[in-house]
């Protein structure tokens, strides 16, 4: 990764957060930091033009704050900021085709607002050409847990080479451990039906789990040699399986249907439902 790690910045104490975790992984990562501010042109006809022009000067208040404050306390980072005139998700879908990674508030004021589906971090985790992190807000449970693990969800088809490299490479930065999820489930078995199937059919099938998911990462055990991997094989549903991983984890990270086309790039019901409940920063990383 070369480009820069940009942040969608609105005033908000969720942008905040956001913009220091952005911070922390562009020194991490020796990269510049980019702060993005977006705000709609008003419409000069509106009888609401004074109030939409004080909420502007409000935003820019903010991205000049947050630059400064970011600047000095991570001096060590390149620190830059842009305001644009357009809609939150659009200029950070924009700011995505040049950016190493985008990074947003789970929620925030205005434009930044991750308050229900469709909203502006959905969207953009939807639709960015760059992984995106999602960053809890303010008091949430990931304060603090830096050095904790970083977790990545892998599933039963092929593995991503571009979701497990970023999941590794993640770890390794901070280097700690990378703890691989991989929910399954029995073969024409409900999940609620699950432990009533004998113990010893459940342990053959976990053990074969188990085996096809250290040979799919093989390779990249061998290219991260430095990163432990702690294979984590459940018997429970993908998004309830990778919530209880982001109770302890620093990073969580999960794949995202990707393609040329705007229209090709989506959010799977796993990925969708961990956005709305992790208790950690959520990276969305577009499969290859």
């Amino acid at each position: 990764m070369s480009h820069p790690v940009v942040a969608g910045i609105d005033g908000s104490p969720e942008s905040r957060v956001a913009g220091e975790w952005a911070a922390q992984e562009a020194e991490l990562r020796g990269l510049p930091l980019r702060l993005v501010h977006a705000a709609e042109a008003p419409d000069p006809g509106s009888a609401d033009l004074p109030v939409a022009f004080l909420w502007r000067q409000r935003g820019e208040d903010a991205l000049r704050h947050a630059e400064a404050d970011l600047a000095a306390r991570h001096p060590r980072v390149t620190t830059s900021s842009v305001r644009v005139t357009d809609s939150a998700a659009a200029a950070l879908l924009s700011a995505s085709a040049t950016a190493g990674l985008l990074v947003v508030g789970a929620r925030g004021d205005g434009g930044f607002d991750g308050l229900a589906v469709g909203s502006t971090a959905l969207e953009v985790a939807r639709g960015a050409s760059c992984p995106v992190v999602v960053v809890p807000g303010p008091g949430s449970p990931s304060a603090g847990r830096q050095e904790a693990e970083v977790a990545v969800g892998v599933g039963s088809g092929p593995v991503d080479e571009s979701v497990l490299d970023f999941a590794f490479e993640s770890a390794g930065l901070r280097g700690v451990r990378l703890r691989v999820v991989h929910a399954w489930a029995l073969p024409g078995v409900p999940l609620s039906a699950a432990p009533m199937v004998p113990e010893e059919d459940r342990g053959a099938w976990e053990d074969q789990e188990v085996q096809r998911l250290s040979d799919a990462l093989r390779g990249f055990t061998d290219r991260y040699p430095e990163v432990p991997v702690l294979h984590d094989v459940v018997l429970l549903h993908p998004a309830q399986a990778l919530v209880h991983a982001s109770q302890q984890a620093a990073l969580l990270v999960l794949g995202r249907f990707s393609g040329p086309r705007a229209a090709e790039r989506r959010l799977g019901p796993v990925a969708h439902a961990v956005l709305h409940h992790a208790r950690c920063p959520v990276a969305v990383v577009p499969r290859t």
